[in-house]
């Protein structure tokens, strides 16, 4: 086991290496050019830790890493900045030393680092965020412009479709000006048309994933939840509990809390922010079929469920269901388990309220 730890500071071209010893002397500073980095990385004597920070490349770069018998360590950007030397001298070098410093730390928390078939899961996610966001801007694009002539429609899709079908009919437009709106409604369709295809092509990985069908079966978690899911966590076990994938995901109350004092603050928001909001808004669904369902008919959960939705904000509520939703499929991810509506009842804090 070698102990030296090595900071490298990515970059698109050129990547700041600071090599430390267990001191944490700093022993030699290079730059190397992309390619040379990569041959350079296959020199480092096996079990040498190499560190860097959680950015666009970190996985490729800790796979290969794995690949030569090396320890790649990534971290949250905003956990190495506080070991910067100078929060006012910041550069490539002074970075690089900063994470090899930090790495070193005996209670530093540490990404888990993906698979190729992690990312390229997750690719379908950012893609389909992409067109969501492009299809959307389009639509507020077209309705800008026809609203310029005097068209004003409802905000649904389908009313927008219904005006460009009628286009041709309002002879008070300019030619040129409906030929514009007809090829600007074309690639709105083209973009919506790639959408869907990202929806189909996740359904499928949730539905070919024994883990997807899984988690599947709570309610307010759908394929798009459950494929972020896996393909985000991949190892469960890289969580000790449920509680810290909460945290990770930022659905748990900030804290100000000093002197013996606690203070909670409103929820953190920190980490996944994807799926945070995946979370949550499955967490809609579940508070509208808890509402919907008999009172004779509800789950042990549906009850719970209503008893926070009588005495707590709507937000709160939200925030409250899918908090446990992520504690419940960090469960079933890391113990290979089905979902279990009645599984509180089995707890031994609700048998020791029962008996008191």
């Amino acid at each position: 086991m070698s102990t030296i730890t090595i900071g490298v500071d990515l970059a698109k071209s050129v990547f700041s290496v600071c090599e430390v010893d267990a001191s944490g002397r700093v022993l030699r500073r290079q730059d190397l050019r992309r390619d040379v980095f990569g041959l350079w990385l296959a020199q480092v004597p096996a079990g040498t830790v190499v560190a860097m920070e959680a950015c666009s490349g970190a996985h490729h770069w800790a796979r290969r890493c794995l690949e030569y018998g090396l320890q790649p360590r990534l971290m949250a950007a905003q956990l190495v900045m506080p070991y910067r030397k100078s929060q006012h001298s910041k550069n490539d070098r002074n970075d690089a030393e900063a994470i090899a410093t930090a790495a070193r730390q005996g209670n530093m928390h540490f990404v888990p680092i993906k698979t190729i078939d992690q990312q390229a899961r997750l690719a379908w996610h950012r893609v389909r965020e992409g067109y969501k966001a492009e299809a959307l801007a389009i639509s507020n694009r077209l309705r800008g412009l026809l609203a310029e002539f005097g068209i004003v429609m409802a905000k649904s899709d389908k009313a927008l479709r219904r005006v460009l079908a009628d286009l041709h009919e309002q002879t008070t437009l300019p030619a040129e000006f409906t030929a514009l709106v007809h090829d600007l409604a074309t690639h709105w369709e083209q973009v919506r048309t790639a959408f869907d295809a990202c929806d189909a092509r996740i359904e499928a990985h949730a539905r070919g994933d024994e883990r997807c069908v899984r988690l599947r079966g709570i309610v307010g978690v759908g394929a798009i939840t459950a494929d972020a899911m896996v393909a985000s966590l991949g190892k469960a076990q890289e969580f000790r509990n449920g509680r810290q994938l909460s945290a990770w995901l930022g659905m748990v109350p900030s804290q100000y809390s000093s002197g013996g004092h606690t203070r909670l603050g409103a929820i953190s928001c920190r980490g996944d922010g994807y799926l945070r909001t995946l979370l949550i808004q499955g967490a809609r669904s579940s508070l509208q079929r808890a509402k919907a369902v008999a009172t004779e008919k509800a789950t042990p959960e549906q009850q719970c469920i209503r008893s926070l939705a009588a005495r707590l904000p709507f937000g709160k509520v939200l925030v409250a269901i899918a908090n446990k939703h992520a504690r419940q499929l960090w469960v079933m991810l890391a113990h290979d388990v089905d979902y279990d509506a009645c599984a509180s009842l089995r707890h031994p804090m609700h048998r020791s309220a029962q008996s008191a």
